[in-house]
């Protein structure tokens, strides 16, 4: 039950953050309309970034991915990963100390140029460590690896973790993510982790502070939160994280949340709080035409995903 409708809701908003799953791709696949609708946001100068939980890569590798599949250059600079997010988190709050971080070998070029020590290193008590970084690191993630980030946590090392998600799929079927590490941790520790992806507020404070740079590198006036939409297909981790963090949530009915499963969540009451969407769109192109004033454009894919043509 939004509570305006969607011209209403996008009237003054300056720059976008986009979910990947959901709103740009589907089963690793492009949404109808996902790339016209970059093609319209890049004409018409609308800064945008593309906020996914996925942590495995680094950007420059998810972009080069995405292009490939869109057809279309995607720059690694409009982007964020969780791991990317921990990187710029540990930039900011612990410059220049030693960190241990659980990353894939890509993934940890996100850490370039800040000080990172092996978990060898590690397990010499006489070794610093400031902060331990838990994210996807695969069999890094052994319990010889988590003895030791465990140790020096309990030491008082910061926790910081890319995310809890606890399993995700993978070609080879459902599979354990790190996010049950997390949760491991954090009740042998009897502390909780900073979490730098989605729906913690690290990731969406990350979104606004390089948009706000992009509006100030253009010339244009200070961009403020509410002057941001969050376009998600989930209504906790996109929308309900979007307005924690001072965002306004819509939401888009071709991934997660579709028709039936919104009117679902609406009617079993279980759509509140920040979890409300400011409106709701049948897709991202639907709403990015909208923003932009080119609503008509987009007829032929709203038919498509109401006649069930769409991937879900």
């Amino acid at each position: 039950m939004p509570t305006t409708d969607l011209g209403a809701a996008l009237a003054g908003v300056r720059a976008l953050v986009l979910d990947a799953d959901g709103v740009l791709l589907y089963a690793g696949q492009p949404l109808p309309g996902a790339v016209e609708a970059l093609a319209m946001l890049d004409a018409a100068a609308i800064p945008y970034r593309v906020v996914t939980n996925f942590s495995l890569a680094h950007r420059e590798t998810l972009a080069a991915g995405v292009s490939r599949q869109f057809g279309r250059p995607v720059s690694p600079a409009t982007i964020i990963t969780a791991a990317s997010a921990a990187a710029a988190y540990t930039a900011t709050h612990h410059p220049g100390e030693p960190l241990l971080v659980f990353a894939s070998d890509d993934a940890q070029r996100e850490w370039d140029g800040q000080h990172l020590v092996s978990p060898a290193e590690a397990e010499d008590p006489a070794t610093p460590v400031a902060a331990v970084v838990i994210g996807d690191a695969g069999d890094e993630l052994s319990f010889r690896n988590m003895n030791t980030a465990f140790r020096r946590l309990r030491s008082g090392a910061a926790f910081i973790a890319m995310h809890r998600n606890l399993w995700w799929v993978t070609a080879k079927g459902i599979t354990l993510d790190s996010g049950a590490v997390v949760a491991g941790l954090e009740e042998a520790l009897e502390r909780r982790a900073t979490i730098t992806g989605k729906p913690s507020p690290v990731v969406f404070r990350e979104a606004l502070r390089e948009l706000a740079g992009d509006v100030r590198a253009a010339g244009g006036p200070r961009l403020r939160a509410n002057e941001v939409a969050m376009i998600g297909d989930d209504l906790e981790s996109d929308v309900a994280g979007a307005h924690r963090t001072g965002l306004r949530g819509l939401l888009v009915l071709t991934g997660k949340t579709d028709a039936r499963g919104l009117a679902s969540a609406q009617g079993a009451g279980r759509v509140r709080g920040p979890a409300v969407p400011d409106a709701v769109g049948e897709s991202l192109l639907v709403v990015v035409a909208r923003l932009v004033g080119r609503g008509a454009a987009t007829d032929g894919a709203v038919n498509a995903i109401e006649a069930g043509d769409g991937p879900r």
